[in-house]
């Protein structure tokens, strides 16, 4: 069978007990299509990843950059959700946390765990129901919803928007649909014998995921993890640096909108021309970012050679750690360093003289200091 994306049927409403749920169609098929915009933008999309990961080919230590990439992710997606951690905050240690943000701020160290030992797992499962359940169980542990099934695909009915069914803006397939509904989703990300292009299936399989919300909880944000899993697991992508969340969240409204005008009007083409546009904008900051990184590192590495003198090694040894870790103590650069606490205060006094270090606590024990210029690179 092809999905002809111009009469494509999203699906039906289904009665349950004193409500209607939506029972998506099928996805794992061959789609086609006559709109000519699908493919200038399906082009200009691959064109502008395609650089991305050509120029992370040649960034020297690329694995130093990524960790700060995944923060800001986690970060970004996490806030989607409603908590209020930012970027100063999420490399900080908990103990430098106001206890009223600390709830927040776990999830966001939740989310970094989650995607960084999902694209580790990458290694060895294919991207999969498996898969995402793993990541799902570490990105609730401990956490608001703990107790809402973590690991697991939902065995009860939830809903999107409003207090309770009766309200709700949305409401996904019954329980007893979500794992065959996963598993023609899985299907559809691996299926062989389809000539589906890699971003129009992410793109189908996001929208996807969305409707089904297999999990209690946690689903919008595990959903924008399966983009760069996704990515990563095909071979478009060598490393994982290009996340949707910042584009979806700069006006979260229209991304609900275009999800839901897919349900409500069937309209795919919608859905797919505003996240193709979202993968070209997004691939062409993260070379951005990247560019200012290198330009930023070669600067500061040309400051340790003409002023750091024979602190010079143990400075560019801190550099590296600070671009992988941008905030740390004098108990911290003592140990990366391998060095005396006494020289390590004193590098580090020097490194906040030169700028390259902002001390933020304001105490004289347990002080913090930052890379600032590093994560402005990050800001909003």
């Amino acid at each position: 069978m092809t999905i002809h994306l111009e009469q494509y049927q999203s699906g039906q409403y289904q009665k349950g007990y004193e409500y209607c749920y939506f029972m998506p169609s099928s996805i794992n098929d061959e789609w086609v299509w006559q709109a000519p915009q699908v493919n200038r933008l399906l082009e200009k999309a691959a064109v502008r990843l395609g650089e991305l990961n050509s120029f992370a080919r040649l960034v020297p230590n690329i694995n130093l950059f990524i960790q700060l990439h995944v923060t800001k992710e986690a970060v970004v997606s996490s806030r989607i959700e409603g908590t209020q951690t930012n970027m100063r905050e999420a490399v900080l240690p908990e103990s430098e946390i106001l206890p009223e943000h600390r709830n927040d701020w776990r999830e966001v160290q939740n989310y970094k765990q989650a995607l960084n030992q999902a694209i580790n797992d990458l290694k060895t499962l294919p991207l999969s129901s498996r898969l995402l359940k793993q990541t799902h169980a570490i990105l609730l542990q401990s956490v608001r919803g703990e107790h809402k099934m973590p690991g697991e695909f939902r065995t009860s009915q939830n809903w999107i928007g409003g207090h309770s069914l009766a309200d709700a803006a949305f409401i996904p397939p019954h329980h007893q649909h979500v794992n065959d509904l996963m598993g023609d989703l899985e299907h559809f990300l691996h299926n062989q014998d389809i000539h589906v292009p890699a971003l129009i299936r992410i793109a189908i399989a996001h929208y996807q995921f969305e409707t089904i919300h297999p999990f209690l909880d946690g689903n919008g944000r595990i959903g924008r993890l399966l983009i760069p899993l996704f990515l990563v697991s095909e071979g478009i992508l060598d490393k994982p640096l290009l996340y949707l969340s910042s584009y979806f969240e700069k006006n979260k409204g229209l991304y609900y909108d275009n999800l839901m005008v897919v349900r409500e009007k069937n309209d795919m083409l919608q859905w797919l021309k505003y996240f193709l546009v979202g993968i070209e904008l997004t691939a062409s900051l993260a070379v951005s970012t990247l560019s200012n990184i290198i330009t930023l590192k070669a600067k500061l590495e040309q400051n340790l050679q003409v002023n750091f003198g024979r602190r010079a090694a143990s400075a560019q040894l801190l550099l590296n750690a600070l671009f992988i870790q941008p905030a740390t103590s004098v108990d911290a650069v003592q140990k990366i360093c391998d060095t005396s606490y006494k020289t390590a205060n004193e590098l580090v006094a020097q490194m906040c003289k030169h700028g390259i270090l902002q001390e933020i606590t304001g105490q004289t024990r347990n002080r913090v200091f930052i890379f600032a210029e590093y994560l402005a690179i990050f800001s909003d």
